[in-house]
């Protein structure tokens, strides 16, 4: 097999391309499917976080690792599509508080359903998820 050969065969990839053009192929079917559901990647994130009890605004840009100011577009989209809802912080009515909604709670299941029809199923699950958590983690 000649270099050009091997370039379109990614099993002969070494490992560091392997990972990062399966995380862009996996992005684009993900973003793709969501789509069709009227979700985001920035709005599932932000309705698992508030589904796990993360509530402000400032902790969810936090988790997700993104601006405050990029956390409240994506919260602004969630509530006018009735997903989230803000309330006054009754301790500090400076403060909102995120909550899911019903229709948040049935769009966020929808989503998990749809992720595990996006993915092939793997011989040994746990084991992949547990090197990637790994990959994640791991501080150099």
């Amino acid at each position: 097999m000649t270099n050009m050969q091997a370039e379109d065969h990614p099993e002969t990839w070494p490992m560091g391309r392997l990972l990062g053009a399966a995380s862009r192929a996996v992005e684009r079917r993900w973003a793709r499917r969501l789509e069709t559901q009227g979700l985001t990647h920035a709005g599932v994130i932000v309705l698992h976080l508030v589904s796990i009890g993360v509530t402000s605004q400032t902790e969810l840009a936090r988790h997700a690792h993104v601006e405050v100011q990029t956390m409240s577009r994506t919260v602004d989209r969630l509530e006018r599509d009735g997903l989230v809802r803000r309330d006054k912080d009754a301790a500090d009515r400076r403060r909102h508080i995120v909550a899911i909604t019903d229709a948040g709670r049935t769009a966020y299941a929808r989503s998990y359903e749809l992720e595990r029809t996006l993915l092939p199923r793997l011989e040994n699950e746990d084991a992949v998820r547990a090197a990637l958590v790994r990959i994640l983690t791991d501080r150099e």
